[in-house]
Parts: structure tokens; sequence; C-alpha cells
């Protein structure tokens, strides 16, 4: 007889979750499934913090995978420009810039299908270089051998993304270049290198419910529990296959799927990603309730908008939350720079 979910205790690390019981959470009373996720935070984490990270596209479309949810695919028409991968000092400039506007951590992002070494070479030299700036450095490159990883590792960097997008069972509707197991090989082989490993997924693709219970139990059912886990709602892109598909998740449905990932993954960070700009203030502040505690600031994620920092620190002000944004507080925090690409995608989009 499976235990009721109110019997799992909230430091409980497991990797045996089964169907029926992330939809006994999912399905609880509101009320009581929030009391549990919040319960399980406490324990685990200050519920009163919430970490802050930046995000940049250090190489941006051009890519040869067909993710239909993706401005930056070769296989689609987007108002997103190829472009070359960027030089060094202008990615330390902007680490620098996002470390005052109150950034703990610098993610890179490439838009490839795996690094080619020469690239990895430069790649590794900004990873150093950001790290001496005093930030923690995150990564997100595509798959990667089990050399390249170490060598990112022996670089300096702390967290590699990879991201599962999805569960197994809706995966290949959006995905036909690249299986779920050749990401699930990539955690691995970054896992092994002693890189920590983000990877969370993205929903409002026209996925159900179930298919978003479903990445949970991946996640949480993987040797490791992700040391964090981004929740990206899909933004619309022009020219993709998911604008036919896409529906807008229903606010309680996310706040729902933010606590059963806190219960799941006690340990996690878990991250308001992309669409935030969609969410109100309110809808922001139950997912923090619900146990999410991290979020990306500055006004770009790759190619899509992001709620400027200013508006954050007044959020989190007024919630009584602490952040990095608190270090910088009275300087602008709205600053970072926007790629020529970033910038077009932005206008078309508005």
């Amino acid at each position: 007889m499976p235990p009721t979910p109110s019997a799992w205790t909230s430091t409980e690390l497991r990797h045996d979750w089964q169907r029926h019981e992330a939809q006994a959470l999912y399905d609880l009373p509101f009320a009581d499934l929030i009391f549990q996720a919040q319960s399980t935070h406490r324990s685990n984490f200050d519920p009163n913090h919430v970490e802050t990270a930046s995000l940049l596209s250090i190489k941006t479309g051009g890519c040869a995978e067909d993710c239909g949810y993706c401005s930056q695919s070769a296989h689609y028409n987007t108002d997103v420009k190829a472009t070359k991968l960027m030089d060094r000092d202008a990615v330390v400039a902007t680490a620098q810039r996002a470390k005052d506007a109150g950034a703990s951590r610098f993610c890179m992002a490439a838009a490839w299908r795996n690094p080619k070494d020469k690239d990895l070479d430069r790649v590794c030299d900004m990873v150093s270089a950001v790290k001496d700036l005093g930030l923690e450095t995150c990564a997100t490159l595509g798959m990667l051998t089990e050399d390249q990883a170490k060598r990112l590792q022996d670089a300096g960097l702390d967290f590699y993304n990879h991201n599962v997008d999805t569960s197994p069972e809706f995966y290949g509707k959006i995905i036909t270049t690249r299986t779920m197991e050749d990401r699930i090989e990539t955690l691995a082989r970054a896992r092994h290198a002693g890189l920590k490993v983000c990877c969370g997924g993205i929903i409002g693709m026209g996925e159900q419910v179930e298919d978003r219970l479903g990445m949970l139990m991946l996640l949480a059912n993987l040797p490791h529990h992700p040391d964090s886990v981004p929740i990206n709602m899909w933004n619309e892109v022009k020219g993709v296959p998911v604008n036919d598909t896409a529906e807008r998740p229903d606010p309680i449905a996310l706040v729902r799927m933010i606590a059963v990932a806190r219960i799941m993954m006690p340990k996690s960070v878990v991250r308001l990603s992309a669409g935030r700009q969609y969410m109100t203030d309110e809808l922001q502040a139950l997912c923090f309730v619900a146990g999410a505690n991290s979020i990306f600031i500055g006004d770009v994620l790759l190619t899509t908008k992001n709620p400027q920092s200013d508006r954050d620190a007044n959020l989190l002000d007024r919630l009584g939350m602490t952040s990095r944004l608190d270090d910088v507080s009275g300087k602008s925090t709205a600053a970072l720079p926007v790629t020529a690409s970033a910038q077009a995608d932005m206008r078309a989009s508005a």
C-alpha cells in the first residue's frame, strides 16, 4: 500500500516516484498542497531568500536541432539571425554588469547541437574569466562528450544546464533530431565530471498535466536530483510549430506544478525561468510560497523578454524576501546589454 501524500516526509530524497503518487500530490486540495510544499521548502532552504541569476546568449541562432519551440532553430523562419561566438572580453564585461546588477550566477548559452573542440577552448576561457569575477558559472552548449565535460569543469564551470524539456511521452512531438536518451547521457557525463546539473523543462507547448508530472517524475527519478530545476513557460515565437499547439497554463496549475516539484525534489533549487513577463506579481508570490526560490534577472533571456530587475527588486521587497538585489539597492539594475538579434526578437513579439 503506497503512502498517502501527507505521509511523505519533507526531507526524504526519493528516486522511485510512481505516476499515481505524483498525481495524488497534484490533486490535493490547494491549501494542503501548498502547506506541504512550504513545509518541505522550510526544511531545506531559507523560505525568504531568492537566488538571482543572469543569462547571456554567447552564440545565437543557426542551431541544427529542430526543437519546435525554439526561435534559434535553423529549421524555421524566425526573426532571429545567426551570430558568431561572442568575444571573450565582451562576455566578461557583460558578466561584470550582471554582477553589478545583482546576479550571483552567470549562465552562458550557445545555440549548438554540440560544441566543436575549437569553440570549447574559447568557452572554457570565458568560464575561467567569469569565475574570476566571483560569480557562479553555468553553461548550456548542447550535448557533451565526457572529455568536454571534464574540460569545462577544469575551467571552473559550476553548473551545466541541459533541459529534458518535457515528458518522455510528449518529447517526440516537439523534437526529432535529438532523443531523450541523448539528453540523459549528457546529464550523466556532466555529473560524472563533477559538474552540478541544472535541468528542467517548458510548459505551455500543448502538453497535458500528465506530461508535466511525467517530466517531474523523470527528473526526480534520476540517480541524483538536478541541483537546479528551471521551469519555463513557453514564450510566443513567430514561425515555429509549437505556435499551433501552445496554450498558456492556468495560473493555479502552474503553482501546483511548482509545489509538486518542490516536494518531489526537496533539496533542488526551483527556478522561475522564461515566461515571468506573463505572470502577475501575485502569481509569482504564490510560486515562491509553493517552493520556487530562484529567478533570472535582466531584460532578456536569450531572445525573449524578462521582467526588469527593478520590478523584481520591488516585488521581493514587498514580500520581505532577500536576494543579491539587496546588495545593489539604489543602483540601476536594468542595464544589462541586449544583443542585436534579441532586440529584433523583442520588436517582433512586442
